[in-house]
């Protein structure tokens, strides 16, 4: 189950880009999520992160390697997180989704950091949080400026 989960259901199996078809798997998640009530959206973004540390964790161990690119449940949390955050429409899950992209692949300080200090499941998962926070200060700075 972990594997499973950790592969998004062998979405991280992809041959090119695995990563971002683990972040589009995330979108009509985080679509969905925009629908619920807040406090309860919250709650399931948090009780998610900590199944995806817990599962990402034990296939990197499976696997040998601290981040196999095959492990994409982390992007799809990361994904689904900012859409369920963003506002409404498809221009926002565009930008959204091109800005945690972004930030996953290049890693401004301090998600290289992360990437590279943060052991475990908790680091897998944690420079990708990171990136969705940084995405999601994209989304409210171009809502600020009526861009979106």
């Amino acid at each position: 189950p972990a594997s499973m989960l950790a592969l998004v259901g062998g979405v991280g199996l992809m041959p090119f880009g695995p990563g971002t078809f683990g972040a589009l798997a995330g979108v009509p998640l985080g679509l969905g999520l925009q629908t619920m009530p807040l406090l309860p959206g919250l709650a399931l973004i948090a009780v998610t992160f900590v199944l995806g540390v817990w599962a990402c964790g034990v296939t990197a161990v499976r696997a040998g390697v601290h981040d196999h690119q095959a492990i994409v449940f982390d992007e799809t949390w990361a994904m689904t997180a900012v859409i369920a955050m963003a506002p409404a429409g498809w221009r926002a899950v565009a930008v959204g989704f091109i800005a945690f992209r972004l930030f996953d692949i290049l890693k401004p300080w301090p998600i290289r950091y992360i990437d590279r200090q943060v052991g475990a499941g908790l680091g897998i998962m944690l420079d990708d949080a990171v990136a969705a926070v940084f995405a999601l200060a994209v989304l409210a700075l171009s809502w600020r400026l009526g861009w979106l």
